[in-house]
């Protein structure tokens, strides 16, 4: 049977997520699913597929207490529709109750291990990325953002957490790698358990919305957050797995370097539109044939970008969906519906995020500052 394959620095291979849950033990959403009062689409359209420990996390909603949300970007450029999945997630998260705290990693040594880019450059491209994030309905009041080259206590746990691994554990989560992102990947373990510092509340809950792909990190920091049990009360971190998108051109994965068979949040909107219009579809070679045994949505990624970000009401999803299977939507007439959704969506939120750039200087300040604070 052929394994499924994570990369988080490069392509992953998941042609089936049954088989990916069971091969990496990663548990069902489907237990938990009458537990949330208000889901997200992504929760009630089973693009979340799967979960670490989340309980532990509806627990602390359900009883009023302290948890963290936690995730980051790579500041190598500008967002993405994956990176816009994460960030929806951890605004979810955040919303469901006033207990809730972001940190949020701007991960620019990664970048630098990882796409050669400098720190300075990262520092230029993080206020945007912050800014795009807020857009999207971030509370700054309740977030922590910060630089991973800059904050001691996560390059402090990264030391401590080398300790404890063997080039033989990291090749066997990772593979073969450049020492460099062996480091990242200590880095973001310190990243994940930072907010179970004292500074910070202590041991606590923390969720940690991620894409399939990003697996391995999470192993990694449940295993070092027992592994450090004793010594910092560690709890083993949540996290929650959504599906990966298609690309534009039909394969199994949206990448994040093709510029050809994606487009991001910064995009030229009506470049991005076209993008659409040239998509691959799921139909068939003929409109009659169209029309006689209707369109295949569910290997469309015309569809999914409707499905994962663009047809906002479920109502509207399902409706392209029945379409396109009982042969009344046309491939054609379904692209140049999307076209126009993405073209007026990419510019209502580039406006909104360029007036949001001083609110994203000043968060990454007022968080430095509080951070500074901690650490005397």
């Amino acid at each position: 049977m052929q394994k499924e394959r994570l990369d988080p620095w490069g392509d992953s291979a998941i042609d089936n997520y049954e088989r990916l849950r069971t091969e990496f033990g990663i548990e069902s959403l489907e237990p938990l699913l009458s537990r949330f009062k208000n889901p997200d689409r992504y929760i009630r359209r089973g693009i979340d597929f799967g979960h670490r420990d989340l309980g532990k996390i509806l627990d602390a909603v359900d009883n009023n207490k302290p948890f963290a949300v936690m995730s980051g970007i790579k500041p190598s450029g500008v967002f993405h529709l994956g990176t816009k999945m994460t960030a929806d997630e951890m605004i979810y998260f955040q919303s469901l109750s006033k207990k809730a705290t972001v940190f949020y990693a701007i991960a620019d040594v990664e970048a630098f291990n990882d796409n050669g880019l400098s720190l300075q450059e990262s520092s230029k491209i993080a206020v945007q990325n912050v800014a795009d994030i807020l857009a999207l309905g971030l509370d700054p009041e309740r977030t922590i953002v910060y630089r991973q080259s800059e904050e001691i206590r996560v390059m402090r746990l990264a030391t401590i957490f080398s300790k404890a691994v063997t080039n033989n554990m990291l090749r066997a989560i990772y593979g073969e790698r450049q020492v460099g992102l062996y480091l990242s990947a200590l880095i973001q373990a310190g990243d994940i358990l930072m907010p179970q510092l004292a500074e910070f509340g202590g041991p606590k809950p923390v969720v940690v919305p991620v894409g399939a792909d990003q697996d391995p990190h999470i192993r990694l920091s449940r295993d070092l957050a027992n592994s450090y049990h004793q010594e910092f009360g560690f709890v083993p971190p949540s996290a929650i797995y959504h599906r990966l998108m298609r690309s534009l051109d039909g394969s199994t994965k949206m990448s994040k370097r093709s510029a050809a068979t994606s487009f991001t949040l910064d995009e030229d909107p009506s470049s991005a539109a076209k993008k659409v219009l040239a998509g691959f579809t799921g139909g068939r070679p003929t409109i009659e044939e169209q029309k006689r045994i209707g369109g295949e949505a569910d290997k469309c990624p015309i569809y999914d970008l409707y499905q994962f970000h663009f047809a906002i009401e479920d109502e509207y999803a399902k409706r392209v969906y029945d379409e396109c299977y009982g042969g009344i939507r046309m491939c054609g007439d379904c692209k140049k519906e999307l076209a126009s959704i993405v073209k007026l969506y990419l510019e209502e939120h580039q406006k909104k995020r360029d007036s949001l750039m001083k609110d994203a200087q000043e968060l990454l300040e007022k968080s430095r500052k509080t951070l500074d604070s901690m650490a005397k």
